[in-house]
C-alpha cells in the first residue's frame, strides 16, 4: 500500500463516520479568514484540499479557486460538494503532490495550506513549490500543528510512559513553531505575521484538554500567545525582484 492509498482509505474512513461535517468549520480556517481578506476575481491555490469545503467557500466568494489533494477520495467528495452549490464554474479540482506541484511557475495570487506540512515527507520541497507557483507579491496562508506547548510536552510525556503510538493518520511529523518559522524563510518567502488557535491545558491523564476560549476571543492575546497555541498560523509574501 502506497502513501496515496493509505490517505484515500483514511479520507473515506473519516467521511463515512460524519458525511455532514462541514470541514471548514475547523478552527484554523477560522485565523485564514480572517486575514486573507476579498478574494474576488483573485487566483488561489489550496494546496491538500481535502474534502473541499474551504474551496467551495472561497469559490462562493468570487476567487478563481483550485483544490488541489493528494486522495482520490477526497477530491470525489469535493466534486459533489462544489457541484450540489453550483460552485464548480468558479473552482477547479486537480489531483497532485504538494512536493511537486502540476501548476506553472506564478500561477496563483494566493496559497492556503492549512495543517497539511506535517503530513509531507519532504517539507522543504513543499513549501518551496508554493513558493514557485505564487507570483511575486502573492501570499500564503499557512497553519500548521506547533508542539512548543504545554499539549506537546504532555505529549511526550504520555508516549514516554506508554511508548511510541501511531497517529491518526498515516505520516504526522510533530514540530514546534522555530521550525516552522525557518522552513518558511528558507524557501524564499517573507514572513509578515504569526498568529495561532486552540490554546487549551492538559489537565488529567485520559480527559480531554481544556481550551482556554477567553484567550482565543482575545486577538491581541492570542497573538502574542502564537508560539504556544496548538495550531500555529503564518501569513507570508513572495518578494517582488529588484
Amino acid at each position: 500500500m502506497t502513501l496515496r492509498t493509505e490517505y484515500d482509505a483514511w479520507h473515506e474512513r473519516v467521511y463515512e463516520s460524519n458525511r455532514q461535517h462541514e470541514d471548514a468549520s475547523s478552527p484554523w480556517y477560522q485565523l485564514v479568514r480572517e486575514k486573507i481578506g476579498n478574494v474576488a476575481g483573485l487566483r488561489v491555490l489550496e494546496v491538500a484540499c481535502g474534502r473541499g469545503g474551504f474551496v467551495r467557500e472561497l469559490a462562493r466568494g468570487g476567487a478563481h479557486v483550485t483544490g488541489c489533494d493528494f486522495s482520490f477520495s477526497a477530491l470525489r467528495v469535493a466534486h459533489a460538494k462544489l457541484d450540489d452549490v453550483g460552485s464548480s464554474r468558479w473552482a477547479t479540482l486537480v489531483h497532485g503532490d504538494a512536493q511537486c506541484l502540476p501548476f506553472a511557475s506564478g500561477s496563483f495570487d494566493l496559497i492556503v495550506s492549512c495543517e497539511t506540512i506535517e503530513h509531507l515527507p519532504d517539507v522543504h520541497d513543499a513549501i518551496r513549490e508554493m513558493h514557485r507557483v505564487t507570483r511575486p507579491g502573492g501570499k500564503l496562508f499557512l497553519t500548521t500543528p506547533n508542539y512548543a506547548n504545554l499539549t506537546g510536552l504532555y505529549e511526550l510525556y504520555a508516549r514516554l510512559r506508554r511508548g511510541l503510538q501511531k497517529t491518526d493518520q498515516p505520516f504526522d511529523r510533530r514540530q514546534w513553531f522555530p521550525q516552522i518559522r525557518g522552513w518558511i524563510r528558507g524557501a524564499g518567502w517573507k514572513i509578515l505575521e504569526v498568529d495561532g488557535t486552540v490554546h487549551q491545558f492538559p489537565i488529567l491523564p485520559g480527559r480531554s484538554p481544556m481550551r482556554l476560549e477567553a484567550v482565543e476571543s482575545n486577538h491581541t492575546v492570542r497573538k502574542l500567545l502564537s508560539p504556544f497555541a496548538l495550531h500555529y498560523f503564518v501569513v507570508a509574501q513572495k518578494k517582488v525582484a529588484g
